[in-house]
């Protein structure tokens, strides 16, 4: 399950007025496996609920969500991620830290969207989701995914051309973690 969201301007930011996101405009890729939890943060960030949501097979445009786009994370529907990579502001990259069999999995899709010319200066924020139920460790999460190296969880200043990316271990059942990792985001994104 993939999003497009032209806009994050979500309730869960308008809630949140001295958020740095609060009145940023951008586009951004929700990309992953199938039963990361995409879907689920999506409904989370548009209206605080929680649902319980089926596999996303057709790509669609979920209801009252102005140009966002649910793809599916499915292998077949993978291919259609790079037709969605045109002027995107940023990558948000969900794993279910909770199935570690599909690491390697999840790390050549990431890998594959790191490599990407399309997407050299887009910042990518890595979400490490469900940790509620088991999920793995930081550290071991970052290992699998080859990511021990990133730009660092404060506000950074980088060199041109290096390209930011973090990982955030999170639950958004639980409703932590991934607000973090949009904060660090917003620094990056204009």
């Amino acid at each position: 399950m993939s999003f497009y969201v032209a806009t994050i301007q979500f309730d869960w930011y308008r809630r949140k007025k001295a958020d740095r996101l609060y009145n940023k405009n951008a586009k951004i890729l929700f990309l992953g496996l199938d039963n990361a939890g995409k879907t689920t943060l999506l409904g989370v960030l548009k209206d605080g609920r929680l649902s319980q949501n089926r596999p996303t097979f057709h790509p669609k445009m979920p209801v009252n969500i102005s140009q966002t786009y649910d793809l599916g994370g499915h292998e077949t529907a993978r291919r259609l991620w790079k037709d969605y990579y045109t002027s995107v502001d940023a990558i948000v990259f969900m794993v279910d830290s909770s199935a570690p069999q599909r690491f390697e999995e999840s790390k050549r899709e990431l890998d594959a969207l790191l490599s990407s010319d399309e997407l050299s200066n887009v910042p990518f924020l890595i979400l490490g989701n469900k940790i509620d139920i088991a999920g793995t460790s930081e550290e071991k999460f970052r290992a699998s995914m080859g990511l021990t190296q990133t730009t660092g969880k404060d506000k950074v200043p980088l060199n041109p051309g290096v390209r930011p990316i973090e990982v955030f271990m999170c639950s958004v059942v639980r409703r932590f973690g991934y607000g973090d990792g949009f904060r660090w985001l917003s620094n990056y994104i204009n």
